[in-house]
């Protein structure tokens, strides 16, 4: 074989290096919405309870960056419905839920192939904390968000909620004493 044979061969397999090189960039880039695993959806059916709490990476796949202090125990919450799947945590205090003085946390990432829209939250297809009440578009921790006061179901505080991108929403239940920390904890959540 003489050096043009050579030269020819060897450009005729870079578009298989090439696609061979492409494919761990793929595989490395991130799931669509972030699922809970089978053994999440069995602890949320089980209602088991943590304590102490999880840490930042208490949904597999989403880091809560900013948690404040004082939460005694945790759950994961995973619900399937419709074509959507809402999975979440809440970090909790021991205080009864009515006291104000009541510290919660609930993070939901909600896997809605249809979400694309801020607007779309209102009429969103979710079992619990939906965008009922009187709501309004702010900008919280960087983030063009939906928000409303938190109502009965909710308990007392802020709800706010946002499309990560096409197809996953995020949502955050903010109890009284934390809503002035809200933006610090919206601008650290990363899918």
């Amino acid at each position: 074989m003489n050096k043009i044979q050579q030269i020819a061969a060897a450009l005729s397999l870079l578009p298989v290096a090439a696609a061979l090189i492409a494919l761990p960039a793929q595989a490395a880039e991130r799931p669509t919405c972030p699922v809970p695993t089978k053994a999440e959806a069995k602890r949320s059916a089980d209602s088991k309870i943590d304590k102490p709490a999880r840490g930042a990476t208490a949904i597999k796949g989403v880091r809560v960056n900013h948690i404040p202090k004082g939460f005694t125990y945790g759950t994961v919450a995973v619900n399937k419905h419709d074509g959507i799947t809402e999975y979440g945590y809440q970090w909790s205090d021991d205080r009864d839920d009515v006291d104000r003085k009541h510290r919660s946390l609930w993070v939901r990432v909600v896997c809605w192939p249809k979400a694309s829209k801020l607007a779309q939250l209102k009429n969103g297809p979710f079992e619990v904390g939906t965008f009922s009440g009187e709501t309004e578009t702010v900008k919280i921790g960087g983030r063009q968000v939906l928000t409303q006061e938190g109502d009965g179901a909710l308990g007392h505080g802020r709800y706010a909620g946002w499309v990560e991108r096409k197809g996953v929403v995020v949502t955050v239940m903010a109890s009284a004493p934390l809503v002035p920390e809200l933006s610090k904890i919206i601008q650290g959540i990363r899918l």
